[in-house]
């Protein structure tokens, strides 16, 4: 499904600043994949996911979605088949906008560089109402509201909604819960497990969670330096603790992990 290859990121080259922000990174995710991200500050997941969304090109190394060598497609055309999420709930979403009006927007993915207000039919609309009815925050009834005035769970919930509605190859999910309250981090959380399982939809999760990254999902990645050093799955994965990933940490980097907001949740 996805395939990545010695993909390198420096930032800065050739200046004081200079920063190796991935170094030979390499992965290989199955359809239908649930992976959980954890690592140091610095490690590269965020540049990681940059570098599959298209928000940069990487300086060597290839990257493939579906069979389809992305490395260097524009970023644009990325989002109609990769979905993505951050952690601020501000970002993904047009706040002077209408609720339905953003959902119709979630439609660009497919229209191919038509309007996306020029196709959306009656039944269109009440799919919309369906899907925000399965969020449980009574959307549904406020499709003419501005997005601007939903609290921060609402929006990344409906921001999880858009980034799924037309179902993606691959959705990245970068810490979409850490500027939310516990209760409603949770409930996004409960949301993210249905909407991917339910659609069979290839995901890569960055928490800053330990006990989500052991928990959610069927693989947990640690990075650290810009590389990958520990991918778990299966029997071994099953009955994995917090304490057995630092552990791993300490035994593949040799040093603690030094994330005092993951070592604190």
């Amino acid at each position: 499904m996805l395939e990545i290859k010695d993909i390198s990121v420096t930032f800065n080259p050739g200046s004081p600043d200079e920063k190796k922000a991935l170094d030979k990174f390499s992965l290989k995710l199955e359809d239908g994949d649930f992976v959980t991200i954890i690592g140091s500050n610095g490690a590269g997941k965020s540049t990681l996911f940059n570098a599959v969304a298209g928000s940069f090109y990487v300086d060597e190394g290839s990257i493939f979605l579906g069979g389809q060598d992305i490395t260097f497609l524009e970023e644009h055309k990325r989002s109609r088949i990769i979905g993505r999420m951050f952690q601020d709930p501000l970002k993904g979403t047009a706040p002077s906008m209408t609720i339905e009006e953003n959902l119709a927007l979630a439609y660009l993915r497919s229209a191919e560089g038509t309007n996306p207000f020029s196709h959306i039919s009656g039944r269109d609309k009440q799919i919309f109402r369906e899907k925000l009815s399965m969020l449980g925050m009574g959307l549904e009834d406020r499709m003419k509201h501005p997005v601007g005035l939903l609290s921060g769970g609402q929006r990344q919930a409906l921001t999880l909604l858009m980034a799924t509605l037309v179902t993606p190859k691959l959705l990245l999910l970068d810490e979409h819960t850490a500027a939310l309250d516990p209760a409603t981090a949770e409930k996004v959380i409960e949301l993210t497990r249905q909407i991917v399982g339910e659609n069979h939809i290839t995901c890569m999760m960055i928490t800053h969670n330990m006990q989500q990254a052991v928990e959610i999902g069927n693989r947990t990645f640690l990075m650290a330096d810009g590389k990958l050093v520990y991918d778990v799955k299966g029997p071994e994965r099953e009955g994995l603790t917090v304490e057995d990933l630092l552990e791993k940490f300490k035994s593949r980097t040799g040093k603690a992990l030094d994330n005092d907001r993951m070592l604190l949740s």
